[in-house]
């Protein structure tokens, strides 16, 4: 009897003992099961929110981007001119198609592709005329001749601007700052002449070596 007495009080302490260990070690570890509720513990909690501040600043917008997400909303054309862009998902390269409902160029439809440098509104878009055009200030590789896209841009300036700018060649061209010196030349000294060959490169043909499309 006293041999099992002694047995028993032997096992007892040894599970004692036992039990004290598994509660320090415990407690020197931290926790890792996730808690009531499907949240993870105090370090899976700190790892999602660094992987969420993470992911903030890849999808975060520059200025640009959103300064042209703002032009954008605003674009109005009316009825002379329509946007397009290509790709939905870029913001920074679209169409603009310029439809004159007077003067020597009315009738057709131009078409403009627009290309937003990435220090826009700093810098100004870069527009081409993809439709061949006699015209003074656009030339027949389609370099456009207008004075806020160079010297007079400003950051206040916007895209509604530009394409108020393209609208009004269309309504007064310039042959005092010209890019086709040909055209100018002829718009100040024959100005009947130059509206018969607009007229003739709108029927399209060759006029100098150049083909033109036909558009009207």
């Amino acid at each position: 009897m006293l041999a099992l007495k002694k047995k028993r009080e032997k096992e007892k302490k040894e599970a004692e003992e036992e039990a004290k260990r598994e509660a320090a070690a415990a407690a020197a570890s931290p926790a890792e099961a996730p808690s009531e509720g499907g949240q993870v513990s105090l370090f899976g909690i700190g790892g999602q929110k660094k992987s969420k501040k993470d992911e903030g600043e890849k999808t975060k917008k520059s200025p640009g981007e959103i300064r042209i997400q703002k032009d954008i909303g605003e674009l109005d054309g009316g009825k002379v001119a329509q946007i397009d862009f290509p790709n939905p998902n870029d913001l920074t390269a679209f169409v603009v198609s310029i439809n004159p409902d007077s003067g020597y160029w009315k009738g057709a439809t131009y078409h403009f592709t627009f290309g937003i440098p990435p220090h826009y509104p700093h810098s100004p878009p870069k527009v081409e005329c993809q439709t061949k055009i006699y015209h003074p200030n656009i030339d027949l590789e389609g370099k456009v001749c207008l004075n806020i896209l160079r010297e007079d841009w400003r950051p206040v300036l916007d895209i509604n601007s530009v394409i108020y700018g393209l609208i009004y060649l269309f309504y007064e061209p310039n042959p005092d700052d010209p890019l086709n010196h040909e055209a100018a030349e002829l718009f100040r000294k024959d100005i009947g002449q130059f509206e018969r060959l607009v007229t003739r490169t709108l029927r399209g043909g060759r006029l100098d070596g150049v083909e033109f499309e036909r558009l009207v």
